[in-house]
């Protein structure tokens, strides 16, 4: 059955090159993410999992405040800490306490969690360069990198926190 459009420029709304670039800015990442997937789940790892130890391992002194780790992830503060939980009893992450501020508690990458990481890198590394970066000149990716951070900045301008912090100097203690 043909319905007829109620609206003349119905399709213009339709064709939005909005629509179109969200659309593909979704369709790469869900399709990179199930390309990545089987790689992550050999080394027993989620997606969520991958994140936050390569978050932790990216980190100044490969640490970060719960709450830093939360933001930088996107994870509520329940959220994290089941994740950091799960991590915690696999031995790839441990807790430290602030000695300065009881609120406070830090997530440290252990060994064992930089190991796995190890392991699992190589190959996401060259799936990268074979799915995504490599099909970019170094222009492309310089412009694509500046792109994305300037919508980063607006959309999760927490995502970079603790980042800042010298691994020489906890701004937990005095």
């Amino acid at each position: 059955m043909k319905y007829d459009d109620p609206r003349a420029d119905g399709h213009q709304l339709y064709d939005d090159s909005r629509l179109t670039a969200i659309g593909l800015f979704a369709e790469v990442h869900a399709g990179l993410m199930s390309r990545f997937s089987p790689v992550m789940n050999a080394a027993g790892l989620s997606e969520v999992d991958f994140e936050t130890l390569i978050r932790l391992a990216r980190s100044p002194g490969q640490r970060l405040r719960m709450s830093d780790l939360a933001a930088q992830t996107g994870l509520s503060t329940s959220g994290v800490t089941r994740v950091v939980d799960r991590l915690e009893r696999e031995e790839l992450v441990q807790r430290e306490a602030c000695a300065s501020d009881r609120r406070a508690s830090y997530t440290v990458l252990t060994v064992a969690g930089a190991e796995r990481l190890e392991r699992v890198l190589p190959q996401h590394l060259q799936d990268i360069e074979n799915l995504f970066t490599g099909l970019l000149g170094a222009e492309e990716m310089e412009a694509f990198l500046d792109t994305l951070r300037k919508i980063r900045t607006v959309v999760r301008p927490c995502a970079t926190a603790g980042a800042e912090t010298s691994p020489d100097k906890n701004p937990c203690e005095s």
